[in-house]
Parts: structure tokens; sequence; C-alpha cells
């Protein structure tokens, strides 16, 4: 199908091979993520990022915008990766045009594996006791997410839009897979995998506490609002974010901070 007139062609490098035709993935305000066959292994898919320019903007702004938050991104995904942090590899990049091309991660976003897990909510799930059901693979990826977050910040990284939405369950080999059949064994399946966070657009570098307890609250803020039935859960995530970084305790101490100028503003609208 043609793409409306409306919209900007994909980035130069994707006209390369008519054979292979890109795959529009997702389009956002400020740019698009493309899935294509990558160039250096044929046999494998990447992701690449665009930024396509902005006709509102000064064209020699808008190519230094672009150009800018590309680069920024890039560098703090290549500073993550090599630190051992869960994130997409850095493969190529073109900063003056406006595109990065990286690893593409194969899974599920967390948010649809939690959500799998959680099922369809009983009418009557104020009553629920969850004493009786086992939610040790559900914690298990709690604590899995908590790893990531903590080892993300120790890299002195900060990534600006935590949720469950930016992060993806990278599917593990068939024998570490929960055994068994059956509802059960199907829902910790939904929840199996290795934690990999993506989408780094808004990230920065910071020491600083307060950033990183911020970052802490806008992904508790994410599970109250799309995962409500898992949000007593949400302590497991800080616990192994304690055990993985060894400056949380002042950043825990900091999220009560803002937890209560969070509540403050609900309170004045």
């Amino acid at each position: 199908m043609t793409e409306p007139a409306t919209e900007f062609p994909p980035p130069k490098i994707l006209t390369l091979s008519p054979a292979h035709k890109p795959i529009l993935i997702t389009q956002g305000a400020e740019g698009r993520l493309y899935k294509t066959p990558s160039p250096f292994q044929p046999d494998q898919f990447c992701a690449l990022k665009y930024r396509p320019p902005k006709p509102y903007r000064h064209p020699i702004l808008d190519v230094r915008l672009n150009k800018a938050r590309i680069s920024s991104e890039a560098k703090v995904l290549d500073r993550c990766y090599r630190e051992g942090v869960p994130v997409p590899a850095v493969l190529a990049k073109d900063a003056a045009a406006g595109w990065m091309m990286i690893e593409w991660i194969e899974g599920q976003p967390v948010r649809v594996g939690i959500n799998k897990w959680l099922g369809e909510r009983p009418e009557d799930d104020d009553v629920v006791d969850h004493s009786q059901e086992d939610e040790t693979p559900l914690i298990d990826l709690m604590k899995r997410i908590g790893v990531a977050v903590g080892a993300l910040h120790r890299t002195g990284v900060v990534h600006g839009d935590l949720t469950t939405s930016n992060m993806m369950l990278r599917p593990w080999a068939d024998d570490r897979l929960p055994n068994g059949h059956g509802d059960k064994a199907e829902k910790a399946k939904a929840v199996a995998g290795d934690v990999v966070v993506i989408d780094f657009g808004l990230a920065m570098q910071s020491q600083s506490d307060e950033d990183r307890a911020v970052d802490l609250y806008v992904l508790e803020r994410a599970f109250a609002s799309t995962h409500p039935r898992a949000e007593r859960l949400f302590h497991h995530i800080l616990d192994s974010y304690r055990e993985a970084f060894k400056k949380a305790p002042g950043v825990l101490h900091k999220l009560e901070d803002v937890r209560m100028r969070g509540r403050k503003r609900s309170m004045l609208g």
C-alpha cells in the first residue's frame, strides 16, 4: 500500500534493497521505528529508528536537533551495552541523516506479558484471595526488572520514560522455559524471558539520586495505571533494585520525597 502523500519517505538507507521492504512498526511525534533485514547479517532483522525532517522547523535547526538527539541516544546505548546493561546493541548510525540502526529484540513487551498473566479482571477482584495463587513467575519477573533498572542506574544513565512498554521480554531457550502444560504453564511462559530495556529517546547521563528516583517513580505510576492488580507486587522491583545497585538506599530515600510531591500535585489537581 502506498504511503499517504502527507508522510515523509523512509531514509535512503531503507531504499537501497528493493527486495526487502521495511516494515513500519510504530510512528510517534518525533520519529519512526522500522523493522528491516540487517545489512550485516541478511538472515537476521534489525530495528532502524528514524527522525524525519519537520516542516515546521527551520531546516538548519531541524538537522542540528535530529543529529544531536540521535547522537545522544546512540552514545547512551553504547555506554549501557559496554557496561553489560540489557539494551539493544547499536549497529550503525548516520546522525546527520537522522537515523540509527540497532539490534532487533525478539519477544513481546513486558506490558503484554504481565497482562497475559493477569488475564481478564474478575468482577469481584477486590475480594480475591491472592495468597492461594502461586505468583512466583510474576514475582521473578518483577525481580528481573529491578536488576535491569539497577544495572542501568549503576552505569550512570537514567531512562526518562521507564514503563513496561519500554521493556521487552527476550525469549529464553526451551530448556529454561517452565515445564508442564495447561493454563498455569502458559501463564508462566507469558512472563518468562530476559528483560531488555528499550527506547532511550529521553535518556540522559546522570549520577543524581533525584533523577534516579524520578525514574523509579515513573515506573511505579506506570504500574498503577497499566497493571493495577500487580501494583501490590511492585516492592519486589525495589527490593531487587536495592540488591543490584549499591547506591540504592539513597535513591529509595529520595523516592519517598518524589512520591510526596506527586501526592501533593494530585491533591492540588
